[in-house]
């Protein structure tokens, strides 16, 4: 069945793809890249992911110094126009500080030059930067997101549009230019562990990605069941659930855990600093990557193992690997790449078909 949202998929082809936030990297004396290095770098690592035959590559959207990927859309653009065969999509897209007609158009824009490969998350996001940024209240938080998303759903159906509400204008049986050649582009909602979150993307109709940065795995399970429970109530045909989660492939676990994990507690360090929650210790963090964990980090064996038990815990059709920390040498996200779409996305494949 094709779904008038997400369209392309009923939920029951693997997907495995990447996700980054566009870290800024370091090169081979340990120096930071500047933000256009950075950029640049993303676009051949995207080109990489298509050639090493993964089926996704995501940006998510984030206005901070280490994090510099504010306009992902663009470099998706950059990144079709030397891809043929990889879909392209937001990781997330904060919708609550953007206007939703505009991000339509965008990606409706991406869809077009990439013939038909663009997807969007959107999500609240996992920061904050872009509220004031934007000019936004952060006592809107949940007004901002739940009418944008509103609006996007009818923005999807790619009629004209009336609809009303307090964060942005009304529109009036307005049209919304251009539209994509398959009339719907595929949109997910990136939920990060709240029950009302699972319930609202299944009464708008669109599709389930779960966020799981840290913890065990198996405690979003509930999370697929409900989504197909409310996606029934509502009256929804059946959609997909995909995974998102932080990872790094390397030749062995032990090389994985060494490039990775030292970037990890720096950003971890950083965050819980500006946000005020307790650092995650180290012994803390190992016990991520232990088999139930949420970090995906060892050799390429290793790594397929845990993604098969994820999907499989989960009852997920689809696996994004968050690659790239701040301050990870850029050899390593590319050899990461490389790794994940030769080695591991194979090995996943074959054990889901046993």
């Amino acid at each position: 069945m094709t779904s008038p949202l997400t369209g392309r998929t009923d939920g029951g082809d693997l997907t495995l793809g990447l996700d980054t936030f566009g870290d800024v990297t370091a090169d081979r004396d340990g120096r930071p890249m500047s933000h256009a290095r950075t950029v640049r770098h993303l676009v051949e690592e995207g080109v990489l992911a298509d050639q090493v035959g993964l089926d996704h590559f995501g940006i998510g959207e984030h206005h901070t110094d280490t994090m510099p990927l504010s306009a992902a859309d663009v470099v998706l653009a950059a990144i079709a126009s030397r891809t043929s065969r990889i879909r392209l999509g937001s990781a997330v897209t904060v919708i609550s500080s953007d206007d939703p007609v505009r991000v339509f158009q965008r990606y409706a824009t991406l869809d077009a030059v990439s013939n038909g490969r663009a997807e969007l998350i959107l999500g609240r996001g996992s920061s904050t930067e872009s509220f004031p940024l934007f000019g936004y209240e952060l006592s809107d938080y949940e007004e901002l997101f739940e009418e944008k998303v509103g609006l996007f759903a009818e923005l999807l159906k790619e009629k004209p549009v009336t609809w009303s509400g307090n964060t942005r204008a009304s529109l009036d049986g307005l049209p919304v230019y251009p539209h994509s050649e398959s009339g719907a582009i595929p949109t997910w909602i990136g939920v990060g562990g709240s029950p009302q979150s699972v319930v609202r993307t299944a009464r708008y109709g669109f599709s389930l990605m779960l966020a799981i940065i840290g913890g065990e795995t198996a405690r979003f399970a509930p999370f697929s069941q409900l989504f197909r429970q409310a996606l029934e109530q509502f009256g929804q045909p059946q959609r997909p659930v995909g995974i998102h989660a932080p990872g790094h492939v390397a030749a062995t676990d032990e090389q994985a855990i060494e490039e990775f994990l030292p970037a990890l507690e720096a950003a971890m360090r950083r965050v819980s600093r500006e946000r005020g929650f307790r650092t995650p210790t180290r012994e803390t963090l190992l016990r991520d990557v232990d088999p139930g964990g949420a970090l995906h980090v060892g050799s390429p064996e290793t790594v397929a193992r845990k993604i098969v038990r994820t999907l499989t815990d989960l009852d997920a059709t689809r696996f994004d690997l968050k690659y790239g920390m701040h301050g990870m040498a850029h050899d390593a996200v590319m050899t990461n790449i490389e790794l994940f779409g030769t080695k591991v996305a194979p090995l996943v494949r074959e054990m889901m078909a046993d």
